[in-house]
């Protein structure tokens, strides 16, 4: 759940009263754009993303201008524009037109929960503009601080001193930085990135720091967020039907996290917990239809109406239906499984049986009986299934479907429909 970039950034660093470059959106007019060039006398002109995908300007995704006619030829350039980073794909939907800031010096800095110093850290360094990772670690501060007194300025004081930031510099930056601790902790952020800030000079030839970019990811299910009035269509993965839906049960107990791997995967795996998630993910790759975190002890409800719009959008193609998770310690397996059994025996009734194997391995508190209300619910809908405890190998568990997945598209899924007194539709 990331934003980046100045539409929203600016807005924002507003809350706190940090300085931000002036900003027009997708919908700003030729003479509003007009405007901006003859104040600033340079726009940059950047396409808006959805989501966080970096190293947009050394794909030569940036656009500047100084009159009106380049500022829309790169308009119509970057409006749509494509980006790849790894196997992450993204499509620009509109762009931004950014005043240019003048400055000699250009700052960065970021603050994140750290899990090598388990406490909020501060990164600073006076070589900002640039990758962090390309410097030279003797020009990076990295600070962690207390979070019961926050980020106080003699912490940005300290840290720019011991890396030889210039002394012109110092006192501006000690007075603006504290405040991104108030925009970090009030709203529930996990990270907070500004690079460049850029020092601007005043006609006294003051300097005042200025955001020029922007990121920060919030944790969901911290219901802070919800005070600064984001639009919910900002943290959808992609405009899919299906995750579109599931965002829409975003609340405070529960996560909802899912990005769609492969449409025409043939393992539904909903998964609980990130680190399960993350092996899962690794270890089916192309076969795994989404990557899922639903964990978080969901009440039944939420998790009912979960299942239910997974299994709307991909059980139809799904061989196995892949439900695992760790050993958890507050979420109620019970409940969950309930949950799931009971949106899978309304799906069948609704839209008619579909050739399925069944396959969970969890662990938790009420394990016995919820593994009891879905084998019952598997037995009376005629399914396979094969139910792992909490002493099972989670990579083992895996592997056991990946087996079931390949037998299953190697005439099982006919031999599963046979069973069912239907005929098989073909898996995607």
């Amino acid at each position: 759940m990331q934003i980046t970039g100045m539409l929203h950034g600016a807005r924002l660093l507003h809350f706190v009263g940090f300085p931000a470059t002036e900003v027009l959106g997708p919908a700003a007019s030729e003479e509003d754009i007009k405007a901006l060039i003859d104040k600033y006398g340079l726009v940059f002109i950047k396409p808006v993303f959805k989501g966080g995908i970096g190293k947009k300007g050394k794909a030569g995704l940036l656009g500047r201008a100084s009159d009106l006619k380049t500022a829309l030829a790169e308009k119509e350039r970057l409006y749509f524009a494509e980006h790849q980073v790894g196997h992450v794909k993204a499509k620009a939907n509109g762009v931004t037109f950014e005043a240019g800031v003048p400055a000699k010096h250009e700052v960065y800095f970021s603050i994140s929960d750290s899990t090598r110093f388990r406490a909020p850290t501060m990164t600073l360094t006076h070589m900002g503009g640039m990758d962090i990772e390309e410097l030279d670690k003797t020009q990076v501060a990295t600070v962690p601080f207390d979070p019961l007194t926050g980020l106080k300025a003699f912490v940005v004081a300290n840290a720019l001193t011991e890396i030889g930031a210039p002394k012109e510099i110092i006192s501006p930056l000690v007075q603006q930085l504290p405040k991104l601790w108030e925009l970090f902790h009030d709203f529930g952020m996990t990270t907070l990135e500004l690079n460049p800030i850029r020092m601007r000079e005043d006609k006294k030839g003051r300097l005042t720091p200025v955001a020029c970019d922007f990121k920060c990811g919030f944790d969901r299910d911290d219901p802070r967020w919800l005070r600064l009035g984001l639009p919910p269509h900002l943290f959808a993965a992609d405009y899919s039907d299906f995750e579109q839906e599931i965002n829409t049960l975003r609340t405070h107990q529960g996560q909802s996290d899912v990005y769609v791997i492969n449409d025409k995967g043939t393992v539904l795996a909903p998964t609980f917990g990130g680190g399960a998630n993350s092996l899962v993910t690794e270890m089916l790759g192309d076969d795994a239809i989404i990557s899922s975190d639903f964990g978080g002890n969901p009440p039944y409800e939420k998790m009912k109406e979960v299942a239910r719009i997974c299994f709307k959008h991909w059980l139809k193609q799904a061989n196995v239906l892949f439900i695992i998770g760790g050993k958890s310690n507050n979420t109620d397996i019970f409940e969950t499984l309930r949950a799931m059994a009971d949106a899978l025996r309304e799906h069948f009734s609704q839209h008619g049986p579909t050739p399925l194997y069944v396959v969970v391995g969890r662990g938790g508190p009420n394990l016995v009986r919820g593994m009891g209300a879905l084998r019952d619910t598997c037995d009376a809908l005629g399914l396979p299934y094969r139910l792992f405890g909490f002493d099972s190998d989670m990579s083992e568990v895996i592997q056991f479907a990946r087996k079931i997945n390949a037998w299953m598209k190697d005439g099982g899924r006919e031999q599963v429909a046979a069973r069912l007194g239907i005929q098989a539709p073909a898996a995607a």
